[in-house]
């Protein structure tokens, strides 16, 4: 059985000019080879042609009347675009801010900590994440559920999450007001 496993393999793996060589190796097993061992006597193997197929290309449909194949194409874009418009409109049942304290104010010393994102459900193949903050886009969208915020100064600030499809917000969620504290350092 590994003798054909291994001959099988050998012969998808060539090329279709290549020459496959059996012999026995010092250990008694019978090897394979596209290249005959030397000091070891190896008998060519004949390999069957391989199999084809040839592929059919279906005809083309026959073309509609003008103004029917203008209306089925009208249509179809008018029912693509509803559509999109439906999915992007309902995308997520779910889209806030999460992992940030709430009733008082977030301690970052650095002015750097990391936001979640709760979404139901998982974010769609083509959609991104984009941090807001104080109303503007914040780092670069994302596709992973972690939003990290930099050296952001102290003070209130607003946060909130946009979906992105094809760079267009599509959801958005709540504004989080928050107050950042940081570690004033004086100088000596």
């Amino acid at each position: 059985m590994r003798q054909c496993l291994a001959l099988l393999l050998l012969v998808f793996a060539l090329p279709a000019a290549a020459q496959i060589y059996k012999y026995t190796d010092a250990s008694g097993n019978t090897a394979y080879s596209n290249q005959p061992p030397n000091g070891t006597k190896a008998e060519t193997v004949e390999l069957p042609p391989l199999n084809s197929v040839d592929t059919v290309v279906p005809a083309p449909p026959p073309p509609l009347p003008a103004t029917q194949n203008q209306n089925q194409n009208q249509n179809q874009n008018q029912n693509q675009n509803q559509n999109r418009d439906q999915q992007s409109a309902a995308a997520y049942q779910v889209l806030a801010l999460k992992d940030l304290p709430q009733d008082e104010a977030l301690r970052a010393n650095n002015g750097s900590f990391t936001v979640g994102v709760a979404i139901e459900p998982r974010l769609q193949p083509g959609h991104l994440l984009q941090l807001v903050v104080d109303g503007a886009p914040y780092g670069q969208p994302t596709n992973i559920p972690r939003l990290q915020v930099m050296e952001l100064d102290r003070g209130e600030h607003s946060f909130s999450v946009q979906v992105l499809e094809n760079q267009r917000s599509i959801q958005q969620s709540e504004t989080v007001n928050l107050t950042v504290q940081r570690v004033h350092v004086g100088r000596p």
